[in-house]
């Protein structure tokens, strides 16, 4: 039994819940204050719950992109320190990917809400604060696939952050 591997696993689950739930937490919290100061949405209703459903699982997507890449970082600072400097290190680490990969997803549901506004002759949403759910449903569709689009690339770019140590030159 390797018990280094259970603590690092343990470390991963325990990280991965309190993150998520701050996370989702945040951006619903998000969602609605942007619903209220913003659109005048004060009724919270089918509509609109679809529609911040929506922005949380693009938020949830898009933060679970970053999973390995954070955990590569976390096991690559576990081989050369371990100590609380570690721990501070790998959360400090771990802070600054969340961040960026949350930052781009909230950037692609304004974005993508944005843009399909612009080119549709409808205000959706005060079509949403009319618990309109078909365009719910097309904006929602549109957050989660753009955010489907994009993961890939939030991820390459996180990995590329990821202090990877230096392999000698080939030909040795």
């Amino acid at each position: 039994m390797n018990s280094n591997l259970i603590i690092i696993s343990l470390i991963e689950i325990f990280s991965a819940i309190t993150i998520g739930i701050f996370i989702l937490s945040l951006t619903y919290k998000l969602v609605q204050w942007v619903g209220r100061k913003y659109y005048g949405i004060q009724e919270y209703n089918l509509a609109y719950s679809i529609f911040t459903g929506a922005i949380i699982l693009s938020v949830g997507i898009m933060v679970e992109g970053i999973i390995d890449p954070l955990i590569s970082s976390f096991r690559l600072m576990n081989m050369s320190d371990n100590s609380l400097l570690f721990s501070l290190k790998y959360f400090g680490t771990g802070a600054i990917y969340i961040g960026i990969a949350y930052t781009i997803a909230v950037a692609i549901g304004l974005i993508s809400t944005f843009l399909y506004a612009k080119l549709t002759p409808i205000d959706e949403f005060e079509e949403i604060k009319n618990n309109n759910v078909g365009v719910a449903i097309i904006i929602s569709t549109i957050i989660i696939t753009l955010t489907i689009f994009s993961k890939d690339g939030v991820k390459l770019l996180i990995e590329a952050l990821v202090p990877y140590p230096e392999l000698p030159p080939s030909g040795f």
